[in-house]
């Protein structure tokens, strides 16, 4: 089948990228001092296929727009080592097996670890922003004995903080009365769902500017509208605008971001397919508040790619489940654009979703020493 993943036929013609050139190992490029000083890679987590992304870019007008400045890879290649392990592979770099209700720790260093440390960034510089659950919490560092917790990043579980019970509570603190049990309940949870609590950090240490800033951005955003952001997908959506949030407020150099929303396939594609909808629509929200910032313009990229796809053929509930290794499971698409990034380009080499943290890494002139992946050279310019 041919494929046409532009709108607009916009990639018509584009070159397919060439493995194996000289100049791609050529000590000149090896090198190159890059234009990205921010990256946001998103884990369009929950199993996402291809067919309903750039096979049918109507399902993903913004993302279609940001390939417009950048690339699109078709052929990531993935394992089915279920979600919280593929997730974990896009940023650790490693082949990640873990169970499906696993809840530990990864051994293997994360990106925020690995820039962190070799940039030597205080934690309000590194985030992690998830759609909510505690195997995400997982990510934002790991248990190796040269990394871990000192080089974690601050992360904000948009589902478990930024929802509308948290907000009655804090509309609540306005009045003169005593809280009640349950709104001190609330608000213990709302320390939980941060990893770690700024003020209480044993690791992850946020100065105490940094943690009045923190405790501000909270409020103001529970307050605000992202609390009212409900329906399906809606802790998706959530992520993305804390994301949003957080690239305005502190410009961070390395901010990730899980969701998880199009897991809901297993019971129905319509619903799947209206969760990349609204994904989409936030993602192109992201992007155009990059782009509207001169402090962030030119200088940020940005790397989108599920986890793993899903199933070929519709199930017995009009769903999709993820576990027949087909070919439109084992193999996703990256949509991805930023400085360094050529433009406008369907790059048809085979990659592997492990090679988007020593990317990153190489993006921000830190080493990835643990990874198995390899830089994705083929995509830079």
């Amino acid at each position: 089948m041919c494929i046409d993943y532009s709108r607009r036929g916009f990639l018509k013609g584009s070159g397919v990228a060439m493995m194996g050139l000289p100049w791609l190992a050529s000590p000149a490029f090896a090198k190159k001092k890059f234009k990205t000083k921010h990256v946001v890679m998103v884990a369009f987590a929950g199993g996402v296929r291809s067919r309903e992304t750039i096979e049918k870019p109507a399902n993903i007008p913004n993302l279609m727009r940001i390939a417009e400045q950048g690339v699109i890879c078709p052929k990531i290649d993935v394992m089915n080592n279920g979600h919280f392990g593929a997730t974990m592979s896009i940023f650790t770099g490693k082949r990640e097996f873990r169970g499906i209700r696993e809840n530990e720790r990864g051994e293997n260093p994360t990106v925020f670890e690995y820039v962190r440390k070799g940039a030597q960034l205080p934690a309000d510089m590194v985030w992690l922003s998830t759609s909510g659950g505690a195997q995400q919490r997982n990510l934002v560092y790991s248990g190796h004995e040269d990394f871990g917790e000192k080089y974690g990043a601050n992360l904000i579980d948009a589902d478990g903080v930024f929802n509308t019970e948290f907000r009655k509570v804090i509309d609540s603190f306005g009045r003169p009365s005593v809280p009640t049990d349950k709104e001190i309940e609330v608000v213990g949870k709302l320390r939980d769902a941060m990893q770690p609590p700024p003020a209480m950090a044993s690791g992850v240490k946020n100065d105490a500017k940094t943690i009045d800033r923190l405790q501000r951005y909270i409020l103001q955003e529970i307050a605000g509208k992202t609390a009212r952001i409900t329906g399906p997908g809606s802790s998706d959506a959530r992520a993305i605008q804390v994301a949003v949030s957080v690239l305005r407020i502190f410009k961070p150099t390395m901010l990730g971001v899980v969701l998880q929303n199009a897991d809901i396939a297993h019971g129905s594609f319509n619903a799947y397919e209206n969760v990349i909808k609204r994904a989409d629509e936030q993602l192109g929200v992201l992007w155009d508040s990059v782009q509207a910032d001169p402090s962030l313009r030119d200088s940020t990229t940005i790397m989108v790619l599920p986890e793993f796809g899903r199933d070929r053929n519709l199930n017995q509930r009009n769903g999709l489940d993820h576990g027949d290794n087909t070919p439109q499971l084992r193999q996703v698409a990256m949509v991805g654009a930023g400085p360094d990034f050529k433009q406008g380009r369907v790059i048809s080499s085979a990659m592997k979703s492990i090679d988007v943290c020593p990317t990153a890494c190489e993006l921000l002139g830190v080493k990835s020493d643990h990874v198995d992946g390899k830089i994705m050279r083929s995509i830079l310019s």
